[in-house]
């Protein structure tokens, strides 16, 4: 039934619209941009420093990862311990964490007043500085060792549990297991997920700003914002901007090309059960691995909550009034993106086989830069209107736009069901238009829809990018008001506004994920 058109009614209509309108967006913002580029002005010294930085960046930080990654998901996946599943699920909250936290958690840790150099000072050693490459490395491999590690973890569960079975009957030990099982899961499945990092990398915006420790540590985004907010270089903005979605659109193909199975066969679905992990060498040093990865990931966190928990009741109404900003932003951000998810999805599984172009509109954002599109938004607006006085609406608009591919994989494969299960009755009561979403359509999609609202609003209150483009001193939202504390070295009210932050995106993502999970099934 699905792989038919079928009559897509004024729903499905609003849905392909949608679909036009974003590779348009993105057409449009890169057509202002190449207006305002001058013909024949080439990429300075400057540039091109900066241009090499985030590609090395990007490389360390995806090779770190994913170096990292193994270890842990292999640990993971041979070991079942009390409190394993409450891990994993551990390992997806910094890709819901505020960037902005996180940084404040690592300098607590690794910052000149931070655990590490405390310790190294009262052993008689020189203090470490977190600012420059490695700081930026360090930063990203935080973020992305948890996406490694489940990405590599979906790896070995597509191992069939026959394989391991198989592999103990014949008195395979570990190093066996690794060559003839492990090995060729990794050589399909690490390529896409360390590019997959490297293009994420590359885009990182915040991490730089804050961490990035002068010129010589200076990304292509970094460059771009500092072109627009200090120089005005709108030119030389727009041939940095060129640059940067050239790099996120090839990287992206390249990712999309190398993401795909490890080409096992499909088992039985017996439960998994690994013998080659139950030596007391194995077992000790899967804990040791497992251990440090926690650590690593949960104490910065740890210590932002113990040093601002106790701030928040004083912080400046400034804050306050920032906090207001960024739910507002985040929960307008989190309704666009429903309702284009919801109408791209009604549309794909009505088009049939020619569904493949709105999905393939919708994952277009993948590639594109927020702060490219940012700038040429603010190219776009800057002849016409004061940019600061659109800074929520266009933060808004281009969270929404980010955010949309992780909604649509949540919402399309659901509404494809619906229509392989429910599409005959449906047509042959002809039932279309609103009736059909309403009794039908939305009722089985709120678990989806809650879960992506969710992750929507959690990634769209934590986000530290356009904002920074548009904002004016009176118009920050919070990421940004935490980052002109840190710079102000307010640390006490900063480290109060990340706690209050973190609270706000994880009691965002909570309410609508306990949402999802009371929708009966």
């Amino acid at each position: 039934m699905a792989d038919r058109a079928q009559p897509i009614g004024p729903g499905g209509a609003f849905g392909v619209a949608v679909a036009a309108a974003i590779p348009f967006v993105i057409l449009v913002t890169t057509g202002a941009i190449l207006w305002v580029a001058e013909p024949g002005e080439g990429l300075g010294g400057a540039d091109l420093a900066a241009l090499r930085f985030t590609l090395w960046q990007a490389l360390l930080s995806a090779l770190i990862s994913v170096s990292l990654a193994v270890p842990v998901a292999r640990a993971l996946a041979r070991q079942v311990f009390w409190g394993r599943n409450l891990l994993v699920t551990l390992l997806g909250a910094p890709f819901l964490l505020p960037v902005i936290v996180a940084i404040f958690g690592l300098l607590a840790v690794f910052g000149r007043g931070g655990v590490l150099n405390a310790a190294l000072t009262g052993l008689g050693l020189e203090p470490v500085s977190i600012y420059g490459l490695h700081g930026v490395v360090l930063a990203h491999v935080f973020f992305n060792l948890p996406l490694a590690t489940r990405l590599i973890l979906q790896g070995w569960q597509d191992i069939p549990s026959e394989r391991f079975r198989l592999a103990a009957t014949l008195g395979m030990d570990a190093r066996a297991v690794n060559r003839h099982l492990e090995r060729p899961m990794l050589r399909q499945v690490v390529p896409g997920a360390a590019l997959v990092i490297f293009v994420l990398c590359t885009t990182s915006f915040a991490v730089a700003l804050t961490l990035g420790g002068g010129p010589m540590a200076t990304t292509v985004e970094l460059a771009i914002y500092q072109a627009v907010r200090f120089e005005f270089d709108l030119s030389r903005a727009a041939m940095l901007s060129l640059v940067q979605l050239m790099i996120t659109v090839v990287v992206a193909l390249l990712a999309l090309r190398l993401v795909r199975q490890a080409g096992f066969r499909p088992g039985i679905d017996r439960q998994r059960r690994r013998w080659d992990g139950g030596t007391g060498i194995i077992r000790a040093q899967d804990g040791v691995v497992i251990s440090c990865v926690t650590v690593f990931l949960l104490l910065p966190i740890t210590l932002v909550v113990l040093r601002g928990v106790a701030e928040i009741p004083g912080l400046p109404g400034v804050v306050w009034a920032s906090a207001l900003r960024s739910l507002g932003v985040a929960l307008c951000s989190t309704i666009l993106v429903v309702v284009m998810s919801v109408a791209m999805s009604v549309a794909a599984t009505r088009l049939g086989r020619f569904s493949r172009w709105v999905e393939t509109a919708g994952l277009m954002a993948v590639a594109a830069s927020p702060l490219v599109l940012g700038t040429g938004l603010f190219v776009l607006v800057h002849p016409i209107i004061d940019p600061g006085r659109l800074a929520l609406p266009v933060t808004a608009l281009v969270n929404a736009l980010v955010t949309l591919p992780f909604a649509l994989r949540a919402i399309l494969p659901a509404c494809k069901t619906i229509e392989d299960d429910f599409g005959r009755l449906a047509t042959s009561l002809k039932l279309t238009g609103w009736a059909l979403l309403r009794l039908l359509v939305l009722p089985r999609l709120r678990r989806p829809i809650w879960f992506s609202a969710g992750l929507a609003a959690a990634l769209s209150m934590g986000d530290l990018g356009v904002i920074a483009l548009f904002a004016d001193p009176d118009g920050a939202t919070l990421p940004l008001q935490v980052y002109r504390l840190m710079g102000a070295y307010r640390m006490d009210d900063a480290a109060g506004a990340s706690v209050l932050l973190l609270l706000l995106s994880f009691t965002l993502f909570w309410v609508f994920d306990r949402r999802a999970r009371d929708v009966e099934p």
